[in-house]
């Protein structure tokens, strides 16, 4: 039984180094949206190879996970941070000086992979090194800061260095935080394990892996380009691997997931909840994105300027949350956090389709503070439910919640608002347009508007205000939807909580 003793100044500098590949990381998907024209123009990718070069990273990231974690369970978190991390700086100098779009995809996917070992194994550090749980709230508060900071940065980095510089640097920024890290890694941070002396489950991790990369492709793909064969196929293989995963994992005993977790109803309800909080919040923020630019006409950095409001809320909220649970239960202050997340829902759905910005702000804002409970106590309460060898198992799977949710999040609620567009675009402009104009209108926003700047014509205005209610419609649709999840969750958590001992 490990003593609960507090953490001092080596504790918290160990912090600092394990919180700076997470702020890389976070920084690194918020460069690459302005470094893309750039890319395309460089490398002539077409539009199917520069999706590929933005989502292969995630999904390498998600399908991982549990991988990285049970490895670093195995040889070691500090060691699997520094092998991810110096392959991640490899990676990053390959993509950097890229000279095809292959070549960069190729890059990218090391990237996520490398990526998967980094963010398991730096919780798995903060969980071992910081084993009073209350100084472990404050560091996982602290931790998530970073990853919301990154956020912020992220595009006002990216544009300062395109500014200057030709599009790979974006990606050297990842060299110097890897180097720091390899060379002090070993110094500054203690290690832990290899706690877990069972043999491995390469069947097991070759099954979740199977499981999570076609289940995202074939859900991103469909919010795409509707179901056709490739991605019906890829979700039907996704879900028998998890079928024989799940089969598996009740009869190994080395599996690389220990299903009796799920047993226990404060480890079960926290995971569902962290997971239906992140398809919320991803579905939403996509829509968000592009009303911004779609409806409200805004830049791309004046976009990004008006979405750090929301960084903020999550990262006050990720501080606050520690303080007010030494004050407050945990369980109280999850349920009205998820509470507010409902009511600023209700806000996103009633934003009007002109001069709607503010209500969107407030209501975005409102949702993101109030999901912030959630996915700080959510993270502790998970990797303190599992026994120290277990730690990175357990960060693995608080964070393929996450990756998984805002994954299934743009595919799902993506698909619902594309089809409630389509539904009202048909419905509503069938009668001021011909029947091949009609087609590209449903297609996308953007295919729509392009429709408008064909010719100067009355019906113009008309046209473009239909096109914009019909995506307006969709976005108001899916907001509904967070809001009848979040008040839900927010029953299951007032509940289902109660046993919940305070971390």
């Amino acid at each position: 039984m490990i003593e609960k003793q507090k953490a001092g100044f080596r504790e918290w500098l160990c912090l600092m180094a394990l919180s700076l590949p997470t702020l890389l990381l976070s920084i690194d998907t918020g460069v690459l949206y302005l470094a893309l024209p750039h890319i395309s123009a460089a490398l002539k990718a077409d539009s199917a190879k520069q999706l590929w070069i933005m989502d292969i990273y995630g999904f390498m990231i998600a399908g991982f996970l549990i991988i990285m974690g049970n490895l670093g369970d195995r040889i070691g978190y500090r060691k699997l941070l520094i092998i991810g991390s110096t392959v991640f700086g490899l990676a990053s100098v390959i993509a950097a000086f890229s000279t095809s779009a292959d070549i960069l995809i190729a890059a990218r996917a090391l990237m996520g992979i490398a990526g998967a070992a980094i963010m398991s194994s730096t919780l798995a550090l903060i969980r071992n090194i910081f084993v009073d749980p209350e100084q472990r709230g404050t560091a996982i508060s602290i931790w998530m800061s970073c990853f919301m900071a990154g956020m912020i940065l992220g595009p006002l980095v990216g544009g300062l260095i395109l500014g200057h510089f030709w599009w790979g640097s974006v990606f050297l920024l990842a060299v110097p935080v890897m180097i720091v890290i390899v060379s002090t890694g070993r110094i500054l941070l203690p290690e832990y394990g290899p706690g877990n002396t069972q043999p491995a489950d390469p069947a097991g991790a070759i099954l979740s892996l199977v499981a999570i990369l076609p289940f995202i492709y074939g859900l991103t793909e469909t919010s795409r380009n509707n179901l056709t064969l490739l991605p019906a196929l890829a979700i039907i293989v996704s879900v028998v691997s998890a079928i024989l995963f799940i089969a598996r994992a009740r009869k190994a005993t080395n599996a690389s997931i220990d299903l009796r977790l799920f047993q226990n109803p404060v480890f079960s309800v926290t995971l569902l909840a962290m997971f239906l909080t992140a398809v919320i919040m991803g579905g939403v923020a996509l829509f968000i994105a592009q009303y911004f630019q779609l409806i409200a006409g805004l830049s791309p950095f004046k976009a990004g300027l008006w979405m750090i409001p929301q960084a903020l809320a999550m990262m006050i909220g990720s501080l606050l949350v520690p303080v007010a649970t030494k004050k407050i239960k945990q369980q109280i202050v999850i349920t009205i956090g998820l509470s507010l997340s409902g009511v600023g829902m209700v806000l996103l759905a009633n934003v009007p389709v002109y001069h709607g910005l503010l209500l969107l702000e407030t209501g975005f804002v409102m949702a993101v503070f109030g999901a912030s409970p959630i996915l700080i106590s959510g993270t502790g309460i998970i990797i303190g439910n599992l026994p120290t060898e277990k730690a990175g198992s357990a960060a693995s799977l608080s964070e393929t919640s996450n990756q998984l949710g805002v994954a299934v999040g743009v595919a799902l609620l993506g698909s619902i608002g594309a089809f409630t567009y389509r539904y009202t675009i048909l419905k509503t402009l069938s009668r001021i347009l011909p029947a091949t104009a009609l087609k590209i209108a449903a297609e996308s926003i953007v295919s729509a508007t392009s429709l408008t700047e064909v010719k100067n014509s009355p019906e113009n205005s008309q046209l473009l205000t239909g096109i914009k209610e019909a995506y307006v419609s969709g976005f108001h649709v899916v907001a509904m939807i967070g809001a009848g999840i979040f008040v839900l969750l927010a029953l299951i958590t007032g509940t289902r909580l109660s046993h919940l001992k305070e971390l």
